[in-house]
């Protein structure tokens, strides 16, 4: 049982309500942010227990902020948690926000959970997340319930959204026109799906690079993917850019 998971057993005090797999998630990713200057930022503050939990967790150095819409969130304010008041969905509240607070090192969303508020939320906050630090989202469950605008395979949920994260990620590779670098592939190193969370670990990289050491052992050893024969390469592109212009699905040369 780790840290988080044993402050929730013997809680006391506040509300809190988690499902109990996060806890492992949660040390998983936020261990290194321990006992240091970070800035923690939870949306959801519900009756304010996981804001005191998390205080209790990174330390005394730590800057917890959390978003609500209940005013009667505000009480929860005590030294180190700060709390705003306002509309995880609206724009401009979360854009005045991020202008009141530093850099963050880590975010919880763990607000409403329906499928406007998780997309704005991350639109709105993603970028203010520094470079190495971590960006979580949970509940994504709510992404296959129609009251919270879900729904399996339903466009529009956050599910659905952040599978274009993973093309996003890989996309130094791509040579089609449709899937670009981005500044999500320049300073996202990795995704990571867990039951109902989904947690972005953020890392400045460049375009990724391939070596090889030691030596061939056979003669005909295998044609690697990225040195396909010029003139087979050749003819899938132009195949394939006609197929673009016709919209038609891509076409892969065996």
């Amino acid at each position: 049982m780790n840290d988080l998971e044993k402050y929730f057993r013997e809680n006391k005090t506040n509300l809190i309500d988690k499902w109990i797999h996060y806890f492992g998630i949660y040390d998983r990713h936020f261990s290194r942010f321990r006992n240091k200057p970070v800035v923690i930022v939870e949306i959801g503050v519900f009756h304010g227990g996981s804001l005191k939990m998390w205080k209790n967790y990174f330390g005394k150095e730590a800057k917890i902020y959390g978003i609500d819409i209940n005013p009667k969130c505000k009480a929860f304010e005590e030294e180190n948690i700060t709390i705003f008041i306002g509309s995880q969905s609206d724009r401009k509240f979360l854009k005045e926000f991020v202008k009141s607070i530093p850099p963050i090192d880590v975010l919880i969303d763990d607000g409403g959970h329906t499928m406007e508020q998780q997309i704005v939320s991350y639109e709105e906050l993603f970028d203010q997340i520094k470079d190495d630090g971590v960006y979580l989202c949970e509940d994504l469950h709510t992404s296959y319930w129609i009251a919270y605008g879900g729904g399996y395979k339903g466009r529009g949920t956050f599910i659905e959204y952040s599978k274009n994260f993973i093309d996003y990620l890989n996309a130094y590779h791509s040579t089609q026109r449709a899937l670009k670098v981005n500044n999500f592939t320049k300073s996202v190193d990795s995704l990571h799906y867990y039951d109902s969370l989904l947690v972005i670990e953020k890392k400045k990289r460049g375009e990724p690079y391939s070596e090889s050491t030691g030596e061939f052992q056979y003669e005909d050893a295998p044609i690697k993917q990225n040195s396909i024969e010029r003139s087979k390469l050749i003819c899938l592109i132009a195949i394939n850019k006609v197929l673009q212009f016709f919209r038609l699905p891509g076409f892969i040369l065996k």
